[in-house]
């Protein structure tokens, strides 16, 4: 006769069988170079999403038209901070791709427009011409699929909804065109509404055109950026939005005091309680008041080295001397400024609302030492690691949460058709 294990005995022992859970890593404990490959290897396996690389409009300044092609970003370049091969050593996976619109052009009926169609085909030629290296992304779904291929997503925002110009209907057409999120002002105000830089005021933040524009992005499934915005604009876009908002490259006011560009505690707040995530910006003027007097005196004084010694900026003695004196007086921030707004922001509202929003292409020679480029994002991802920040953490801050905020936007359209 068979002897059969009672039931409760046979589930006892396969539970004993089971493997004990892996203790917690604990990074404060390690070296620096041991921190810096844990980092890395982090970055290179997890989704990263960077909110906005100013990559288009670096290629139109840099002759790349649709005809011909100067700047080839599928290999490493010269300059800039974003190629493919900096991509992956820093295991950036979907930089946001900026439509940026200059607010010069909003001066041009239909110029907004114009420039921005043509730098949406100017992204898709970049996939187009690489299909092993990069692919066009419009939805969560397709980085997690690119992922899988090991290939870079180019999803896009426009930066500036002056390239809405003045027609409601442009919402659906960007919408169709790949636009993902749109950045409502940029340096002036527009029919949107008013912009942080500008003191004009104009509609003393959205205008009714904006509250519509608003509306009308909740329904087709385009993320709300409010990066840019005045505060009345931001708080008038928190009252109508009925989708979390973003704040795709905009960095902690409480560092840059009266520097209204970043989000002061009152706004930070408010996107939490919308459920949102604000991308910390990486530009020397965004993350330290002190950048921008610091480089303003190592700028002055080498004006007036030129002059005392009759040079010009191409000359190469100049040039040896520029570098050297710029290097023993560095007024750049470090990679853990960017940590401490990072930092901030967790404690203010938690981890779950904050992001990466580089700014990369975008802000020149700001950037701080240890994240002048797409390469260097172990760096930052070290340095949270260094400061208590769980691998669950990091993987948050790089996409958990602004894919979140994404479906969210994408399930409210879904509910309005």
């Amino acid at each position: 006769m068979k002897k059969y294990l009672p039931l409760v005995l046979i589930a006892a022992l396969g539970f004993a069988c089971q493997a004990p859970e892996p203790e917690p890593i604990d990074y404060t404990t390690m070296t620096d170079a041991e921190r810096l490959e844990a980092a890395t290897e982090i970055a290179r396996s997890t989704i990263m999403v960077d909110g906005h690389v100013d990559l288009p409009y670096r290629m139109k300044v840099g002759g790349f038209t649709l005809q011909r092609e100067i700047l080839d970003v599928s290999v490493r370049t010269d300059g800039g901070n974003f190629d493919y091969p900096r991509t992956k050593e820093g295991g950036l996976d979907a930089p946001f791709m900026s439509i940026y619109i200059p607010a010069g052009n909003q001066q041009i009926p239909g110029a907004s427009k114009a420039l921005a169609d043509s730098l949406i085909l100017m992204t898709e030629r970049i996939a187009n011409a690489y299909p092993d290296k990069f692919a066009m992304a419009y939805s969560p779904a397709d980085i997690e699929a690119n992922f899988a291929k090991g290939i870079i997503s180019l999803p896009m925002g426009m930066e500036n909804g002056a390239g809405l110009e003045d027609d409601l209907a442009n919402v659906a057409y960007f919408h169709s065109r790949g636009i993902r999120y749109v950045t409502l002002t940029h340096g002036k105000d527009n029919l949107i509404g008013d912009a942080s830089y500008d003191t004009t005021g104009t509609h003393g933040g959205l205008s009714e055109y904006g509250e519509q524009v608003v509306k009308e992005m909740n329904r087709v499934g385009i993320m709300v950026d409010l990066s840019h915005v005045s505060d009345n604009t931001f708080r008038d876009a928190l009252t109508i939005t009925k989708a979390p908002i973003i704040a795709s490259h905009s960095s902690v006011r409480k560092f840059t005091p009266g520097f209204e560009r970043n989000m002061s505690d009152e706004l930070i707040q408010g996107m939490a309680q919308n459920g949102g995530v604000m991308m910390i910006n990486f530009g020397g003027t965004f993350i330290d008041s002190a950048y921008a007097a610091g480089s303003g005196k190592v700028r002055e004084h080498l004006v007036n080295y030129m002059a005392e010694n009759n040079l010009s900026r191409t000359d190469s003695a100049f040039q040896v001397y520029a570098e050297e004196y710029a290097a023993a007086n560095n007024p750049f921030p470090t990679v853990q400024r960017v940590a401490d707004h990072i930092d901030h922001v967790k404690n203010l509202v938690g981890v779950d609302y904050v992001g990466l929003g580089s700014d990369f292409d975008g802000v020149g020679d700001s950037l701080p030492t240890g994240l002048k480029d797409v390469s260097m994002y172990p760096n930052l991802i070290a340095e949270l690691l260094k400061r208590g920040y769980s691998k669950e953490d990091i993987e948050k801050i790089c996409y958990k949460n602004v894919f979140r905020v994404w479906k969210a936007v994408e399930d409210y359209a879904a509910s309005q058709k």
